[in-house]
């Protein structure tokens, strides 16, 4: 069936023309599996990114836990240093 429509094309078509259509198709075939190279070269790279801001994303989170734990120790040191401070005033007034 294909073939009898190639050979009715054939006998429509001159050579010259065919050939001509027959090099676009070519092309456009070409084109298509480069731009589907493209597609999967640029999907790679969008999966690779996302793992990147993945990883980030823990990375900023575990560094915000650790930020937070150590505005805790701060102030909890500092409250010792104040009562120590105290203490030493009291001591200093009793002499």
């Amino acid at each position: 069936m294909a073939l009898n429509a190639v050979e009715r094309v054939a006998e429509q078509v001159p050579a010259d023309d065919f050939q001509a259509l027959e090099e676009k198709i070519y092309r456009t075939i070409e084109r298509y599996k480069a731009a589907r190279e493209a597609q999967a070269a640029a999907e790679r790279d969008a999966q690779r990114l996302r793992q990147q801001l993945d990883e980030r994303n823990e990375e900023l989170a575990t560094l915000r836990r650790e930020a937070v734990q150590l505005k805790k120790e701060r102030e909890e040191i500092r409250g010792r240093v104040e009562k120590m401070l105290v203490q030493i005033e009291s001591i200093a007034e009793a002499s």
